[in-house]
């Protein structure tokens, strides 16, 4: 088998199962109790949050332990919008739908992005009005893979709250990134990218699936959605998953201490299968930016072509991929990142997203690109 969705899920590590396997039946115990065996269980959580902080040029305190990126994308859109009642949001057409639904519940404007998918910095500037207090726009996007100007947006957003300073505006302005898919192969320094809120998942950096992190800077204000016994620093209640918490920061360790060489080796695949398709399949469309884009995605349309018939086909010959983001795999309506990037209906369901990993060789490449040659052909 021939796996080509990392960007869907990755596999645990076994780096991080041994990290967290105490975990899940010797060190059982809840960590708010108070005799001593939960209060070791305590001090693992907290150690795993100070990790986590570690990575991300954060204090512990400002880490969120959540249920996955889902969560903590609807925690910071729905948290921070919950508090300022009458004010917007904007976000880019290309979000997860984790950031899009949520933002629907509220007043928000959409930017757009341009044919590459890369967010249109004039446009979210017409955007953010005097009511705006946040701004959601994805680090690298998980169908096409295009990587967003974060550090621009972020300079375009000092400049707002300096006027705002001047005009005698007080609303704060805050901003928010999805960075699931860029955390296998980017920086994620918060005080480097300027960002206020980062959202991570664990499922996507060969850590535990339903674990994640929200990263809130102590100066926003955020309301939490889910109450109780106030975990979290009441921002998540509900007794923590110590495996998951623990297994997160083991996985975002590793993925970051080896992110630089990795994204190196998936480069050269990427370049391997592009001029492989090119070659193979001459009417074969690369979608997003070659020069701004995740190393590890190669998304493609081949005009013509049914794409849920190639999966099919290419699933039957052991190689598994997709065609476009699995949290709306059984949505037939087209993609909505495509259709932001101004790609026809038809072309979209001609498209595949084909994402690699720390597994993927040379060999998994030359054998997909022979057998999708071979299905194209059939289906011709």
């Amino acid at each position: 088998m021939i796996y080509l969705d990392h960007a869907a899920a990755t596999p645990l590590s076994d780096e991080v199962l041994a990290a967290m396997r105490p975990f899940f039946a010797t060190e059982f115990y809840n960590p708010s109790a108070n005799y001593l065996p939960a209060q070791k269980v305590r001090a693992a959580l907290e150690q795993a949050r100070s990790a986590v902080a570690a990575e991300l040029g954060a204090r512990a305190s400002e880490i969120i332990f959540t249920a996955g990126g889902t969560e903590s994308d609807n925690l910071a859109i729905a948290g921070v919008m919950g508090e300022f009642p009458g004010a917007n949001v904007a976000v880019s057409a290309v979000e997860h739908d984790a950031v899009l639904e949520p933002a629907k519940q509220f007043n928000h404007k959409v930017a757009g992005v341009t044919v590459r998918g890369i967010v249109d910095l004039d446009d979210l500037q017409t955007k953010i009005d005097d009511k705006t207090v946040l701004v959601s726009v994805m680090y690298a996007n998980n169908e096409v893979g295009t990587i967003q100007p974060i550090r621009q947006i972020a300079q375009m957003i000092e400049k707002v709250r300096e006027a705002r300073r001047k005009a005698g505006n007080d609303l704060p302005l805050y901003l928010h990134t999805d960075a699931c898919q860029a955390a296998n192969y980017l920086d994620l320094h918060v005080s480097r990218l300027g960002v206020d809120l980062m959202t991570l998942n664990g499922g996507k950096i060969y850590g535990p699936k339903q674990s994640g992190v929200l990263y809130v800077s102590s100066k926003v204000h955020l309301r939490p959605l889910i109450r109780g016994g106030g975990q979290e620093r009441n921002f998540r209640s509900g007794t923590e998953n110590v495996p998951g918490c623990v297994g997160f920061a083991r996985a975002l360790q590793l993925t970051q201490a080896g992110r630089r060489e990795e994204s190196e080796r998936l480069a050269e695949l990427q370049k391997l299968a592009i001029g492989l398709v090119a070659e193979a399949l001459p009417r074969a469309v690369i979608n997003g930016s070659q020069k701004h884009r995740l190393s590890n995605n190669i998304h493609l349309t081949i005009p013509g072509q049914d794409n849920e018939r190639l999966l099919v086909e290419l699933d039957e010959s052991g190689i598994l991929a997709a065609a476009g983001s699995a949290c709306s795999a059984s949505d037939d309506e087209p993609s909505h990142v495509l259709r932001a990037m101004g790609v026809s209906d038809a072309d979209a369901q001609a498209s595949l997203r084909i994402t690699m990993g720390r597994k993927t060789t040379e060999a998994d490449i030359r054998e997909f690109v022979t057998v999708l040659t071979k299905c194209v052909s059939a289906g011709v």
